[in-house]
C-alpha cells in the first residue's frame, strides 16, 4: 500500500453517515474508495454536483462527469449538476460539514497553505482554488499531507512558511505517520504508525504536540478501523 492510499484511507474514517462532504485535489479524492461499510455521505464536488460516487474504473469515465480538479468521478442515483455560484452558495452558506483537503504545509496552530508561487520558475502552481472558501465555510476542516518533504523536511511546521490558505481552521491533521487533533491552537497526537514511537514522531516533527492519554495505534478504513 503506497502513502497516500494510507492516508485517503485513515481519511475516510472522519466522514459520519449522513453527512456532506466536500472533498479537495490529490489524495482526498481517493477517499469515497474507502467509506467504512454502513456509512452514507453526500459528496459535493465545488464545479458543481452533489452525490459523486467512486473513481469510476478505466473506461467507465464519461467525459462530462469530473471533480474540480478535472478527474473523472461517477453520480450516484438522485445526483444534481448545477452551475458554480449555486455550489459556492452552499460551501458559503455552511452547509458542507466536513471538508477533507490536500495541503502542502500545516503547522501547530490550525493554519494551512494548499499552494505555492514557484518561484524558481517566476510561475505559479494551481491556486488555493475553493480552499479559500472551504476553510470558512465547512465545519470541519481535515488537512491531508505526507509527513516530512522529498528532503526529509517537516511538513508539520510550527508557524507555515508558505502563504497561508486559512488561520486557525484545522481540526484534523492526517499523515501516513500520525494523525493529530488540532485543540484550542496546540497539536495532540492521537493516533501513530505503531512502527513508531513518540520520540521518534518527534524527531521528524518541527510542530510541538502533547500525546493524548487514549493514544491509538494508526486505523485505516477496510483494514483495521
Amino acid at each position: 500500500m503506497d502513502v497516500r492510499e494510507r492516508i485517503a484511507r485513515r481519511a475516510a474514517l472522519e466522514l459520519n453517515d449522513g453527512e456532506f462532504v466536500n472533498l479537495g485535489f490529490g489524495m482526498p479524492t481517493a477517499v469515497p474508495n474507502y467509506l467504512p461499510k454502513g456509512i452514507q455521505v453526500t459528496l459535493q464536488s465545488e464545479n458543481g454536483c452533489l452525490m459523486t460516487g467512486p473513481t469510476p474504473y478505466v473506461g467507465e469515465a464519461d467525459p462530462d462527469n469530473a471533480n474540480a480538479g478535472g478527474q473523472p468521478i461517477t453520480l450516484l442515483p438522485g445526483a444534481a449538476i448545477f452551475d458554480l455560484c449555486e455550489s459556492f452558495a452552499i460551501i458559503r452558506g455552511g452547509h458542507v460539514n466536513t471538508a477533507i483537503l490536500g495541503a502542502l504545509e500545516v503547522d501547530q496552530e490550525g493554519n494551512i497553505a494548499n499552494w505555492a508561487k514557484n518561484a524558481a520558475k517566476g510561475d505559479f502552481s494551481p491556486g488555493m482554488g475553493g480552499a479559500m472558501d472551504l476553510v470558512r465555510g465547512a465545519q470541519k476542516i481535515v488537512a491531508t499531507l505526507q509527513h516530512n518533504d522529498k528532503k526529509g523536511e517537516s511538513k508539520i511546521l510550527k508557524k507555515c512558511q508558505l502563504a497561508v490558505t486559512g488561520r486557525g481552521v484545522v481540526n484534523v491533521i492526517i499523515t501516513e505517520k500520525a494523525v493529530f487533533n488540532v485543540v484550542d491552537g496546540t497539536l495532540v497526537l492521537i493516533e501513530k504508525d505503531p512502527a513508531l514511537s513518540v520520540e521518534d514522531l518527534k524527531a521528524c516533527t518541527e510542530a510541538e504536540f502533547t500525546v493524548s492519554p487514549d493514544l491509538k495505534d494508526y486505523r485505516m478504513s477496510g483494514i483495521n478501523a
